[in-house]
């Protein structure tokens, strides 16, 4: 086995990028139909004008603008109508200097007209006049062709991971037919004698099976395909075939537990001996989450990530690596994360990089504050009322109360 040293989370994240350029995502086409969730591999390109005709986004009469002037609720401004435009149907005529047309939101301006007159500034005078009462100046209530998008402007651009907006914004233009990124293939291994599923008789010594069902909703919330969910005893032969198995159909591997001092642990020395490349991380300069190894498999082109038993480091250590890793091989940009002011004075941990979970509120005075969460790893229920988790630098002693920090949220 090799000697092997512990890496901070930038040289991790910089490792795993190198090994990364053998398993790049694949692309491929699908419809706006299936693509919530999916990240755009190219720039999606309007079609089409957004809009294509001059649109009314009121219901009133299309008018020349100057035909208005000086119309107030004393001296009305007459105006014959030539047309009722349909919605959904083309206008017909040709609006001339004291002519005008009926249009409903949404509908297209005629040929020579200029603003919108809202219907509640009218009145009928005749079967075919109408009284304006306001005046209106050139481009009111009217939206142009182009307006919203230009032909061959970029609707959405690549990186974007999609949601209800953009599939709106992408159907608008024309837009059908997307390439978005192959998700990763995922399998999820948790090792220990003590673990049980959620459904089963829990007795004296057992702990339930967290880490498995916490990975794989974290997984895909965050756009991985999970291929597979194994729990596995604390036998070498069980776990390397595993590990075999799961290889030759997923991109990354993740297994929990097993990756500490214990004399029962394996982890590395399996996956060091499964994998070509061999184990290239043993132990992460962090908090929670140093016992955390990295290895690759050349030959299969898969990651294999040894995750800390504990529940909060193992997600943890799982948004920072293998999240990151997915958001920067498939142009995603940067998670915008809240920013605030801590609530209070809170010390790091000397020579490591600290990962620790915060709550946000409003102050009485209308401040966006940090509240830190200081939690054993362990326990996953503290994570639930949490917003997130703040990063203090491995070369700071702390964050001292009212400094700005950045509050980075799970699954983003």
């Amino acid at each position: 086995m090799k000697l092997l040293t512990v890496d901070t989370i930038s040289q991790a994240q910089d490792k795993l990028l190198g090994y990364a350029q053998h398993i790049l995502p694949k692309t491929e086409k699908i419809t706006i139909e299936n693509a919530v969730g999916r990240v755009l591999a190219y720039d999606a390109v309007a079609q089409e004008n957004v809009p294509n005709f001059y649109r009314s986004t009121v219901d009133g009469y299309a008018v020349k603008a100057t035909d208005t002037q000086g119309a107030s609720e004393s001296i009305p401004t007459f105006l014959r109508v030539v047309e009722d435009v349909a919605i959904g149907h083309p206008a017909k005529s040709t609006i001339k200097s004291g002519e005008c047309a009926y249009v409903p939101t949404g509908g297209m301006l005629p040929a020579g007209a200029d603003a919108m007159v809202m219907i509640e500034y009218t009145e009928m005078f005749s079967d075919d006049e109408i009284a304006v009462y306001e005046s209106t100046a050139v481009g009111k209530s009217v939206v142009i062709p182009g307006e919203d998008v230009k032909q061959g402007a970029t609707v959405v651009k690549k990186g974007t991971v999609l949601r209800a907006e953009h599939i709106g914004a992408l159907a608008s233009a024309g837009v059908w037919e997307i390439e978005v990124f192959v998700p990763w293939k995922v399998s999820i291994i948790s090792t220990g004698d003590e673990l049980i599923a959620p459904y089963d008789a829990l007795s004296l010594g057992q702990v339930r099976d967290v880490n498995t069902w916490s990975l794989n909703a974290l997984a895909t919330q965050c756009g991985f395909n999970v291929v597979r969910c194994i729990k596995v005893k604390d036998d070498e032969s069980l776990f390397r075939a595993e590990l075999e198995n799961a290889k030759k159909d997923s991109d990354i591997v993740l297994t929990s537990g097993g990756s500490s001092q214990g004399k029962k642990d394996m982890t590395n020395d399996v996956m060091d001996s499964v994998c070509d490349e061999g184990t290239f991380t043993h132990g992460l300069s962090i908090k929670p989450g140093k016992p955390t190894i990295l290895a690759f498999d050349k030959a299969s082109a898969t990651f294999m990530i040894g995750l800390p038993g504990h529940p909060v480091a193992s997600l943890t250590v799982f948004q920072a690596l293998a999240v990151n890793l997915w958001k920067t091989v498939t142009r995603q940009p940067p998670q915008k994360p809240l920013v605030g002011k801590m609530e209070t004075n809170v010390a790091g941990a000397p020579g490591k990089t600290t990962f620790m979970l915060a709550k946000t509120y409003i102050s009485d005075s209308g401040e966006f504050m940090v509240q830190p969460v200081p939690a054993k790893s362990g326990l996953i229920n503290s994570m639930v009322d949490t917003d997130g988790y703040i990063e203090i630098d491995m070369n700071k002693e702390g964050l001292r109360k009212g400094e700005t920090v950045f509050v980075h949220r799970f699954g983003l």
